[in-house]
């Protein structure tokens, strides 16, 4: 039996089969609590008397009938599929079946909220999801018309991918929601929309609440726009900025892509319980939550929120307009949009600094995950569905990127637009490989880019490029070259188009500054590259391979860089060559070149001067890989006290009410250990103590609280009064990580049993409790879960679905115990796997890349121990 599984060679023989047209699909919302109605009638073509199946995940399918003939449900479905037999050359199936709502953020989510018992719907489609919602055809280059009519309370509101038609139908007097009070129901009838992939069609619906707008498109019509969060949530929705920046978007991308916005309306929702940043549902595109603040966050997570605006709007026509035929282009969906967004905001929004957030954050996440053993080419082998769902990952969406950008400087941005135009008036509405795109470019560029797609687009791995320089009595610089290593498992030597920068210390306005006093661009290939544009020049204070961040590498400083860069780093005048120089410090580390506790001094050292909010959040978060992970155990204790003293010191001196501020306070409570400085946390919390400008406003306090909790300072009875002041769904999740970090075995045993035996946790609890769990002073706390970690894998992956599964097998992996006497996690994992061979190879995967983590900080930990 296929089970949920769908092969790219069963997709490629359907489609050579059949040709959809038009969907109608018919939902009623009001049957009960746990599942809906779904009435799909789809309209195809296919081969006379061919036989094919549709997909369907349904606990009951009432009625199959196909061209006017009844077939008996039990005969004909089977698991996820309804097998169709003896198919004319046009068809008509009409599908009866009762679905079921979602608490796992797939499918149609159902979520109630807690401060006023609202339910509030909405549909998440990829990868292969619309089949937990009506029929269909579940695969990318099946496209068709869809036609969504659907019934819910009359007081909600519901939204789809195209306009309604009219206004709703209203029946008075409806059935009971939840067995309280007679409200009646409405029906809603939407547009058509145009040819569309079923993973990009949206369903939301509940009693949201919607702020409305226009703007005119460059072909002159007037495109409504929505934004729309929970009622409860409403006085914290900052619409106009978020217009803002779709305004923006708009207005650069119909002029660099050729093509007007191609939908008829533009709805950005902001919805609960979501699992990833958001979806490019075309035309009503769905936003995680949290981005609607109701609490002071980080200037980082406003940046992210405006990418992430600009990531789904270029979707619309690089992803929804012209979609992949199958998904082993889904990077060149992701990477694209990654790309253009990333553009977008350097170019048309107040974040003009983007790319030095892409540096900090999207590159080290695909050099990250190209140093895994999983890692895979760009152009990934996706087998079937299970392949996809874990290939959302660094490679996929940020080396992609980073090669795309690359690809631009190579073909010249001019020319590479101009190809980008041709592709989408070529394929408008219909489906692509890369072949597609590349011949577009190659056409309006004149380069052959076959090599360049050979090289890096199909071939996995990063390389690292070294300078190698000498330097004569009078510090003038006698030779200079680039060496390029590769890795041993993937030994590919690439070319590189990169710049080689040099930056001295001066006075500025009585100011030391690092300024570049020289910069060189070349092609860099093969094993050692000279640079003779160097040689004759008095050597820099501090030379910087790959400046500008041009190419996809990672780079080392050499010695007397790196002391120029410990003394002066703040000196910089701008902040991506400041940002690459702690990305090559902290490659270093992570492969177990550079003592870890260097980098926490440079970390602890430094931070006070870094004037990107994104890149102290990237900061900030590998300090606390480093201490967890990475400083030698005999060290870590003393380092890591030291390191939480000193962020509270450094909290203290930042500018009042400062972005810094407010990220050096949290990561302070994270690390707080000892007596004292769980009494800073407490007196912030109580307001004993205070820091001028900070305010301690709700989220803060749940960390703040959460500190406490973890360090034995608090416990249930608290949570339960904090919780009580913020009964609301971000409190709930809150609370639940509190909860699991009580540093107690039944704590912990009651987390594992929820998210590892049980199935009630919605997938926002599930992943907070997760956290929680994980959040120990004594790890030892976690040494009972290793052996049932192992024993329940297989059992997970197969009765949870994949979301809820990748957390359970990521986030309960016992790497903080990978260097602890009483357990042997790298040899429990290498069991594992050695005893199965047979386990799913998305599962095999994932422990995989888990394993590496471990084995990166015990390689670490002895680089560390070297320092002495």
């Amino acid at each position: 039996m296929p089970g949920e599984n769908l092969t790219r060679a069963e997709a490629a023989e359907r489609a050579s089969v059949v040709r959809t047209h038009a969907y109608d699909v018919v939902l009623d919302l009001t049957t009960s609590p746990k599942t809906f109605g779904s009435t799909t009638t789809v309209r195809f073509s296919a081969t006379p008397g061919a036989s094919t199946f549709v997909d369907l995940i349904a606990p009951a399918v009432h009625e199959v009938v196909l061209n006017g003939r009844a077939l008996d449900p039990a005969e004909v479905v089977s698991d996820s599929r309804i097998r169709l037999d003896d198919l004319a050359a046009e068809n008509e199936l009409r599908v009866v079946a009762d679905c079921a709502y979602m608490h796992t953020g797939e499918g149609l989510h159902r979520f109630v909220d807690p401060v006023d018992d609202e339910v509030y719907l909405y549909s998440q489609f990829e990868v292969a999801d619309s089949r937990r919602v009506f029929a269909v055809f579940e695969q990318p280059d099946l496209k068709a018309e869809f036609t969504f009519t659907v019934t819910a309370p009359a007081h909600w509101t519901v939204v789809s991918n195209y306009p309604q038609v009219g206004e709703p139908t209203r029946v008075e007097g409806g059935r009971n929601r939840n067995g309280g009070r007679d409200e009646g129901t409405a029906t809603w009838r939407f547009e058509p929309t145009p040819r569309l992939s079923s993973y990009v069609t949206a369903v939301i619906a509940g009693p949201y609440h919607g702020e409305h707008d226009t703007l005119v498109s460059s072909d002159g019509r007037t495109i409504p726009l929505g934004v729309y969060c929970r009622a409860s949530l409403a006085q914290h929705l900052d619409t106009d900025n978020i217009l803002d920046v779709t305004r923006a978007g708009f207005r650069f991308y119909e002029e660099r892509f050729g093509v007007a916005y191609p939908f008829a309306k533009y709805d950005q929702l902001f919805v609960p319980e979501f699992n990833a940043g958001a979806m490019e549902n075309a035309g009503a595109v769905t936003f995680l939550e949290s981005y609607v603040f109701r609490s002071k966050v980080p200037e980082a997570t406003v940046e992210r929120r405006a990418v992430t605006i600009l990531h789904e709007l270029a979707h619309m026509w690089f992803g929804d307009l012209v979609t992949m035929r199958w998904w082993d282009d889904l990077w060149l969906n992701e990477s694209f949009a990654e790309y253009a967004s990333t553009l977008a905001t350097a170019e048309a929004t107040p974040w003009t600094a983007a790319w030095t957030t892409f540096s900090s954050l999207e590159k080290s996440w695909a050099y990250r995950q190209d140093q895994l053993p999983s890692t895979h080419p760009i152009v990934a082998d996706m087998r079937d569905l299970e392949d996809v769902e874990v290939n959302f990952d660094g490679i996929t969406y940020a080396k992609g990127a980073s090669v795309l950008k690359q690809l631009v400087a190579w073909v010249g941005q001019e020319q590479f637009f101009a190809g980008v135009r041709a592709y989408f008036a070529t394929h408008a509405w219909g489906n692509t490989q890369l072949r597609d795109l590349l011949s577009e470019l190659e056409a309006t560029s004149g380069r052959d880019l076959s090599a360049w797609s050979a090289l890096w687009l199909e071939k996995a791995g990063v390389t690292l490029l070294r300078p190698e320089l000498e330097v004569d009595d009078a510090g003038v610089v006698t030779s200079f070259a680039v060496v390029q290593e590769v890795p041993d498992e993937h030994p590919t030597q690439r070319p590189h188009r990169l710049a080689v920068g040099g930056y001295d210390v001066q006075d500025v306005d009585g100011t030391p500054r690092l300024v570049r006093t020289v910069r060189v661009e070349l092609d860099v290939d093969g094993p050692r590259t000279e640079v003779p544009d160097l040689v004759g020049r008095a050597r820099p204070d501090l030379l910087l391979v790959n400046d500008d961040d041009l190419a996809y590498a990672k780079v080392r400083l050499d010695p007397q860089s790196m002391a120029t860069a410990i003394a002066h780093l703040g000196a910089f005048t701008d902040s991506l060559p400041r940002t690459l120089v702690w990305a090559a410090a902290w490659d270093a580390t992570r492969d177990g070149e550079t003592p870890a506790r260097d980098f926490v001094d440079l970390v602890l050292g430094n931070v006070a001067h870094e004037t990107d909010s994104s890149v102290v959040l990237v900061l900030l978060r590998q300090l606390t890989t480093t201490l967890d992970l990475y400083v030698a155990p005999e060290h870590r204790e003393a380092t890591s006290t030291a390191a939480a003293d000193r962020l509270l010191e450094l909290a203290g001196a930042a500018p009042a009410g400062s972005d810094q501020q407010l990220q050096l306070v949290k990561a302070f409570a994270g690390r707080a250990r000892t007596d004292a400085q769980l009494d800073a946390v407490a007196d912030l919390l109580d307001g004993r103590r205070t820091l001028e400008g900070l305010s301690v406003d709700t989220d803060l306090r749940w960390e703040l609280l959460t500190a406490l909790v973890a360090g034995g300072r608090a416990g249930e009875t608290d949570v339960a009064a904090q919780l009580s002041q913020d009964p609301t769904a971000t409190g709930q999740r809150a609370a639940a990580a509190a909860r699991a970090a009580v540093p107690t075995p039944e704590a912990k045993e009651r987390a594992w049993a929820a998210v590892v035996t049980g199935d009630e946790l919605p997938n926002a609890l599930q992943a907070a409790t997760i956290s929680g769990f994980a959040r120990v002073h004594d790890v030892a706390l976690l040494l009972p879960w290793v052996e049932p970690y192992f024993a329940d894998l297989e059992r997970v992956w197969t009765q949870k679905t994949n979301e809820m599964a990748q957390n359970v097998v990521l986030g309960l992996y016992p790497t903080l115990l990978a260097d602890h006497a009483d357990v042997d996690v790298l040899g429990a994992t290498d069991a594992w796997l050695e005893a199965h061979p047979d386990a799913p190879p998305a599962l095999r995967r994932l422990v995989g890349e888990s394993r590496d983590g471990v084995r990166r900080a015990l390689a670490a930990q002895e680089a560390d121990r070297r320092r002495g």
